[in-house]
């Protein structure tokens, strides 16, 4: 007896459903559905994690915690309304530690590489087929209605009879609500629809509205041919706070193309090997390679230094090279912008002029500057750029993406910057924490142990040299001295915040700045932000100070002319017995009361501080009106004990006397 392929395929979900439902009767994402019972009335985006199978990976251990797993999964996004469903993004709330090593038609949204630890959470965003048509415009076509994800990873902590399911599953775009998922064996599926309460855009559009974001990054097709075409690259810094110096951006081409040229930027490095002896080669078999610019997959882009800007082979492209810089609005607009532009040839199946994909997982760094999350391109209203006659007209972009870049806070051990605080009524300074920046050898130091506190004139030696005099000023004060001794905060840049006096209708600060780099720093800019004390700001002496009441009540503040440069370390006069010597400056900054303000209590201290837009690490702890910080209470009451008896005891002496 024959069976067809679709028997067949129907008795193998059949025998297996006890495992988990079977979504198609092929392995392919065109087929038609067989969707768990009373899912059929589903109006919206109908999502469903399938667990397929897993098995033990080495190490092999004892103990079930420890064991690690590799499971393999699937995700299907089944449009099932009547409105398009614009770059789909589902998350998935792992838990057992997982990590994700591969993500077949999707990426993650942040950009990050696999293997990726998901073990809190991710997000997926759909690549190559980002949108989700409906059935009624597409007769039913199940290939663009319909995604499917295949997942592998390794998880931990599970017993072998239980299955690794995630906590819960949903869509992640703006405008659907998702209940909680059904959970039946190894499968779990849901149906999210449109928010009623979200009011409906009026303007209808066939692509994706433009995104807000902390970085701004647009790639505008310009002109398109069979095989390559140009595209400007523009990056924009729209956080007051931002910032990024000597940036180098990269992506990950997912299709095979390769850069010819670049104008505005440049790359690292000129690598053709790709093309060499990959598929290039062998299709563009009469091409002179040697005259392309760079066919790595993950290529790195810089920006030219400004005298490059009228080079016609390089420069010509409106705001490139600034040498890297991208400062914010609140610094100078004319430098919150940078772009490039760049021919990109593809390969088959790609030979079309309507087909273009964008590169995806871009990344974008500077130096001692925020970290930027950026999240996968998604399809956005073509750019219209002014005709270039000068007439009152404006031409199109043939396709424009969009990626959005955000700000990260750092988390510990993870800053790069740090700030200390001291004060008029106390003698101690208190240090960065210990491995506020990180701690590369804790051979000889200790990274759980709180920073010692330290004498005034030890800002000035590099932290790697402060254990002489941090363990003197332990000694003189009768300070604990841990053993062994606490980390270093290994920061490029510390910042000492100093209350310098307090009276009935004011008070002032000192602020010094000193940097631990061998790295310049030219208009340089800091952010103070006070819980309430910073509405009182009155006049910076050495440094240009703004109070921006409407950006958390911050306090933006950049060097005057000739206080601009921060400069890097420097040798000592004595290189076998001077430590090295940091670039430093400062400034007296004043401020007046607004209502009961208690400065020793915390008030005179900033709440958050940020140096060229990244946010540096405070102190656990503020000086108190003491010369010390923590004092033994059990100690001092032993103490009063003590002197209390030995007080009787020379009255009672004196009495027998």
């Amino acid at each position: 007896m024959k069976f067809s392929r679709k028997v067949v395929a129907l008795l193998l979900c059949l025998l297996n459903s006890r495992n988990h439902f079977c979504l198609s009767q092929e392995d392919g994402s065109d087929s038609h559905p067989t969707l768990p019972k009373g899912q059929e009335s589903c109006k919206g985006i109908f999502i469903m994690y399938n667990f397929i199978s897993r098995e033990k990976e080495y190490p092999r251990e004892k103990n079930a915690t420890a064991q690690s797993w590799a499971f393999n999964s699937s995700v299907t996004i089944l449009n099932m309304g009547t409105t398009e469903l614009k770059a789909w993004k589902i998350f998935i709330k792992f838990q057992y530690q997982e990590i994700l090593v591969s993500a077949d038609g999707a990426v993650l949204t942040n950009s990050e590489d696999f293997p990726a630890p998901v073990g809190n959470g991710t997000y997926l965003s759909g690549y190559p087929q980002t949108d989700l048509e409906t059935s009624i415009d597409t007769a039913n076509d199940f290939r663009k209605i319909q995604a499917k994800v295949k997942l592998k990873g390794t998880q931990f902590g599970l017993r072998s009879p239980k299955n690794p399911m995630p906590k819960t599953i949903k869509l992640a775009n703006d405008g659907y609500k998702c209940p909680s998922p059904t959970h039946k064996s190894s499968s779990m599926y849901l149906c999210c629809v449109k928010d009623k309460k979200l009011k409906a855009n009026k303007t209808i559009t066939k692509f994706l509205p433009r995104q807000k974001g902390d970085l701004l990054i647009a790639y505008d097709v310009t002109r398109a041919f069979v095989n390559n075409y140009l595209v400007l690259v523009t990056m924009e810094n729209k956080n007051a706070l931002g910032r990024l110096d000597h940036w180098n951006l990269t992506w990950e081409w997912t299709r095979g193309e390769f850069i010819e040229t670049l104008k505005g930027a440049y790359v690292r490095e000129l690598d053709t090997s790709n093309c060499l002896n990959g598929q290039a080669g062998v299709y563009y078999d009469q091409m002179d390679f040697s005259n392309v610019l760079n066919c790595q997959k993950n290529p790195i882009i810089f920006d030219l230094p400004p005298e490059k800007a009228n080079d016609t082979q390089m420069g010509k492209v409106p705001y490139c090279c600034k040498n890297g810089t991208l400062l914010p609005t609140t610094m100078d607009g004319t430098k919150s912008k940078a772009a490039f532009q760049m021919q990109v040839y593809k390969l088959p199946p790609d030979l079309n002029r309507t087909v273009i994909y964008p590169p995806q997982k871009w990344k974008i760094v500077g130096v001692l500057n925020p970290d930027y999350k950026c999240g996968a391109p998604i399809r956005v209203e073509p750019f219209k750029f002014p005709d270039p006659s000068g007439l009152e007209a404006v031409k199109p972009a043939i396709a424009s993406w969009q990626i959005v870049c955000n700000i990260s806070r750092p988390t510990t051990g993870n800053f790069r910057c740090c700030v200390t605080f001291s004060a008029y009524y106390n003698k101690s300074v208190i240090p960065c924490d210990t491995c506020a920046c990180g701690c590369e050898d804790t051979t000889q130091c200790n990274p759980d142990k709180r920073a010692m506190l330290l004498p005034p004139e030890a800002l000035l030696v590099p932290f790697h040299n402060r254990s002489v005099k941090a363990k003197a000023w332990a000694s003189i004060h009768h300070f604990r001295i841990p053993k062994p001794l606490p980390c270093g905060d290994n920061c490029g840049v510390s910042i000492n915040w100093h209350v310098s006096s307090d009276y009935k209708q004011g008070w002032a600060a000192r602020m010094t700045l000193f940097n631990w780099r061998r790295l310049n720093f030219e208009n340089w800019f800091t952010a103070l932000q006070f819980k309430k004390a910073g509405s009182g700001y009155e006049r910076m002496y050495s440094f240009n100070g703004t109070f921006l009441s409407k950006l958390n009540h911050t306090i933006f503040v950049q060097g005057i002319e000739g206080m601009n440069y921060l400069i890097g370390l420097t040798n000592g006069s004595d290189p076998k017995e001077d430590p090295d010597v940091p670039g430093k400056l400062q400034s007296v900054i004043t401020f007046k009361k607004k209502g009961v303000l208690d400065i020793a209590k915390g008030y005179g201290f900033p709440s958050r501080v940020y140096f060229n837009g990244e946010e540096c690490a405070l102190p656990s702890r503020i000086p108190s009106t003491g010369i010390g910080f923590t004092v033994n209470l059990f100690l001092l009451f032993v103490c009063k004990i003590l002197s209390f008896l030995l007080i009787g005891r020379v009255n009672c002496g004196l009495r027998v006397n």
